[in-house]
């Protein structure tokens, strides 16, 4: 490696700018992917973002991919991240490393497959470092409903990093990991980004596989890429979305050529003619943090100044979006979590006493192997899908689901994206919302777009009490072109105010004595 930049050094830069080092020979996967489990091991005790980390597969890894790179892969030109390091959300099936889903109930599990998400890593010579901590099921908006262990977050180790897919947040936002893949199902990628001061993108459904995802919510459940910048999210989202003739519910044309835009929009940085419309019904009011605001407001002059023009759009049906969601979300839920019977995988818990039968087994298997967030929705999800009161929640909140569906279609008339706070609030201290309804608010921002299948970015606009703030920009569906041009001309324009990367302003992470 060239004594130009320290691997300390080169850890903290953006994955495009380590793949350029790649790239130049400056440093090779194994030095670099031995860097990053270095920092994982001097930090992650305190932050918690890995259950699980295979120094010696990340290494194979990256072997594999200097060696491609030195044999050009028999002409073949290699992916730009390829010897990049990722990190994987323990949802995502790795074939021979454990997949648990946070939850005991899977303790232990293997799979004998990749996700197809996972599978395109592999392709592409990315070095998967290890699989990250979620809320169990990915039933959570703050990783402390892990079976295993809460993840911190690294700007106040006090406080939760968003969830479900806080562990990949976290791992990004501490420089264990570049990029890492999440899941959203009603803001799981989006909100960990906003509280962590790192980039988040839901894409549009169907358009990343969920095949080898473990499933909570089949029609809301999207995996998407996570990173420190627009360029970064932009390259994973290039290798992770494609058609899938696994998913059913893959669509055939996935919008691809992310990183491309990014880095024509940063050079022109020219909005001009772009309409944004700022969603009334989440532009402030109870429950919004004053400084969260101002953060936006001040993101919203950034563009303006670009050239586009701003207006204000109302919903009228979000208000009952959360409603909707709180009911279709555990019923699905429900549905997806009863095959974690006690008999076919996963953990087995025989009764103390009493006959030894498949319900038996069932019941105790999983009271032992649910925890209280999962078996608080597997109940509510099965009441509302019961005979008697189907129609009355399970079905009426399917229609609601339609008008919020129709209010966005109305929206893309006289806008081109939609933008909000892509959280209410910044980061809270651990246990300040043990009152689950507390928590379930705040997913207010970012359900939405997950109810309307429409892609979705959380970029950081600032802090506020020296905490990080999303700024959330939606698209129609098939558009996630737009987030991508918007959110790097946005991007650009905060860093050059900021003087570098926000993370930078982060506290530094004490590292362990080794």
């Amino acid at each position: 490696m060239s004594e130009a930049r320290s691997l300390p050094a080169l850890i903290r830069a953006t994955a495009a700018e380590q793949a350029a080092a790649l790239a130049s020979g400056e440093v090779s996967s194994r030095e670099l992917t031995s860097a990053h489990l270095e920092r994982i091991s001097a930090v992650d005790g305190a932050v918690g973002a890995f259950l699980d980390v295979d120094a010696d597969k990340a290494l194979a890894d990256a072997d594999a991919a200097d060696a491609a790179r030195a044999a050009g892969r028999d002409g073949e030109p290699l992916n730009e991240l390829a010897g990049v390091p990722v990190a994987v959300k323990d949802l995502f099936a790795t074939r021979g490393q454990a997949t648990t889903a946070a939850s005991r109930i899977l303790q232990g599990w293997v799979p004998p497959y990749d996700a197809t998400a996972v599978t395109a890593l592999r392709e592409a010579r990315l070095p998967i470092l290890g699989k990250t901590n979620l809320d169990e099921f990915a039933m959570g908006g703050s990783t402390e409903h892990s079976a295993f262990k809460r993840t911190a977050n690294p700007w106040d180790l006090g406080r939760i990093p968003g969830g479900s897919s806080g562990g990949s947040a976290a791992a990004v936002a501490s420089y264990e990991a570049p990029l890492a893949l999440g899941t959203d199902t009603g803001g799981s990628i989006r909100q960990p980004a906003a509280v962590t001061g790192t980039v988040g993108v839901k894409p549009t459904y169907g358009t990343v596989s969920r095949f080898g995802v473990i499933a909570m919510a089949s029609s809301l459940d999207t995996p998407g890429p996570m990173a420190r910048t627009v360029l970064d999210t932009a390259l994973l989202h290039d290798i992770v979305g494609a058609h899938d003739p696994l998913d059913s519910t893959s669509l055939a044309d996935a919008p691809r050529g992310m990183a491309a835009i990014v880095r024509a929009a940063r050079a022109g940085r020219d909005l001009t003619g772009l309409r944004v419309g700022v969603i009334s019904e989440l532009d402030g009011g109870e429950g919004y943090d004053p400084g969260v605001m101002e953060s936006f407001h001040g993101a919203l002059a950034l563009l303006e100044a670009a050239g586009a023009s701003v207006e204000a759009v109302s919903l009228p049906h979000l208000e009952y979006a959360l409603d909707a969601y709180y009911l279709i979300m555990p019923a699905e839920a429900s549905s997806n979590l009863a095959r974690y019977d006690g008999m076919r995988y996963g953990l087995r818990v025989e009764p103390a006493s009493g006959p030894v039968t498949a319900e038996t087994v069932m019941a105790t298997t999983r009271g032992a192997g649910f925890g209280d967030e999962a078996k608080r929705r597997i109940i509510l999800g099965t009441h509302v899908l019961s005979a008697g009161y189907y129609d009355a929640y399970y079905g009426s909140a399917q229609k609601v689901r339609t008008l919020v569906q129709r209010d966005f279609a109305s929206a893309w008339e006289r806008t081109d994206v939609l933008v909000s706070p892509t959280a209410p609030i910044t980061a809270y201290r651990f246990g300040e919302k043990d009152d689950p309804l507390a928590m379930y608010k705040l997913d207010v921002t970012t359900i939405p777009a997950n109810l309307a299948g429409i892609p979705g970015m959380s970029l950081p606009s600032g802090l506020s009490g020296g905490l990080p703030v999303g700024f959330q920009i939606l698209a129609p569906q098939r558009a996630d072109d737009r987030l991508y041009r918007v959110g790097a001309v946005l991007e650009a324009a905060l860093e050059e105010s900021w003087g570098g990367h926000l993370l930078a302003q982060a506290p530094e992470l004490e590292e362990e004595q080794r």
